[in-house]
């Protein structure tokens, strides 16, 4: 069973192995049917961008696939078939094969964002498009092996600077040097990352580059259709960009089943849940949320900038409830609640709704997901 298989591999790793992904599937290509591609990288928002592109192809009748991480409740998010998460029994008939193809060491030795990542072109033998969201990095990601049309490329900024680098230009580097073709940048809040790509002589061209008046207005009347927060609605145009590049034809229509959970997504009239971990993601919920009062539920991985994070959201923040996960990466308890004190922000341990506030659960995978355990248990 590939749960039992996946249990075995650690979801982390302090050091990766990048010569290793493309050894094996060197070995192992001619077992993989490779549809049309498109590659997407960056920092914050290649989820939703993934999704509406994934939707829209799929809404307009082609077999598609969406490769995305990590998920909050169910292997099964990570790999979306033609507008369906993927079923069990799917996921082991194809994990059973490639076994068949993989040697013992290989398969024991290839991380679970690897393994993963080939399972699910396993399971794209058949589709036309594959929508292929990169893990945490560029070049050394292990979607980067597979043969690619295009690149979409969504702000970069700090995050995982232990694996990429701590400054932009390394992060972009990184990131950019995974692109083969042609690129589509989404609007850049770092100006280094442009100067990296014209140092780099990416072909790339800016998202504006591909929306004309019709475009705008198709944008703004699904973004009020599905409430978009002004951040998904710039990842919208990036797949409206990439669906122009392609010379796909699209009506406001194929986006309707779009939205991707945990997006600031509503669970009721007072709580709101977002995935985001990082300082680029506060400061869309601030510009988003600017004029509302809540109670933060958070906690943070250690490497994360949460002091930076909570010094953003703090204008909309009337309390912080910590809650707890059971993670060794997560930051000590004692070590939060001195950050909160020193911002001057009142803070307490999460022990369950009051339906006369406002909740934002926010700070990565793992706290909207043990949020939503204690929620719905």
């Amino acid at each position: 069973m590939l749960k039992d298989f996946l249990n075995k591999k650690p979801l982390y790793y302090d050091k990766i192995d990048y010569t290793r992904m493309p050894r094996v599937y060197a070995r192992i290509k001619s077992y993989f049917k490779t549809p049309t591609i498109i590659h997407i990288i960056g920092t914050n928002g290649k989820g939703t961008t993934g999704r509406f592109l994934a939707s829209a192809l799929s809404s307009v009748g082609f077999r598609v696939g969406h490769y995305t991480s990590p998920h909050i409740l169910t292997f099964n998010e990570r790999i979306w078939l033609n507008g369906s998460d993927i079923n069990d029994e799917v996921l082991n008939t194809n994990h059973k094969e490639l076994l068949s193809i993989l040697t013992v060491k290989e398969a024991d030795s290839l991380s679970y964002f690897e393994y993963t990542t080939l399972l699910a072109m396993l399971i794209y033998k058949d589709v036309e498009y594959v929508v292929l969201e990169a893990g945490l990095g560029g070049e050394y990601d292990a979607t980067a092996v597979f043969d690619n049309r295009l690149t979409l490329v969504t702000p970069i900024a700090k995050d995982h600077e232990a694996f990429l680098g701590t400054t932009i230009k390394t992060i972009a580097t990184t990131k950019l040097n995974a692109v083969q073709r042609m690129a589509i940048f989404s609007q850049q809040i770092n100006i280094e990352v442009y100067e990296v790509a014209n140092n780099l002589k990416i072909e790339y061209e800016k998202v504006s580059r591909f929306l004309d008046k019709e475009d705008k207005e198709k944008i703004i009347e699904i973004s009020k259709v599905l409430s978009l927060a002004p951040y998904l609605q710039n990842n919208l145009s990036l797949a409206i960009a990439a669906l122009k590049y392609l010379k796909i034809d699209y009506f406001i229509d194929n986006f309707l089943k779009s939205k991707l959970f945990g997006r600031l997504t509503p669970l009721n009239d007072n709580i709101l849940i977002d995935v985001g971990h990082n300082v680029l993601a506060a400061q869309a919920i601030l510009e988003t949320l600017r004029d509302t009062q809540l109670t933060l539920i958070y906690n943070s991985y250690k490497d994360k900038a949460y002091k930076e994070i909570l010094t953003i959201l703090k204008p909309i923040i009337n309390s912080v409830e910590i809650i707890n996960i059971s993670d060794e990466r997560i930051e000590k308890k004692e070590k939060m609640q001195e950050t909160l004190h020193e911002l001057d922000i009142v803070y307490n341990s999460f022990q369950s709704i009051d339906k006369s506030k406002k909740y934002l659960v926010f700070g990565s995978f793992s706290v909207v997901e043990e949020f939503l355990k204690v929620y719905n248990g």
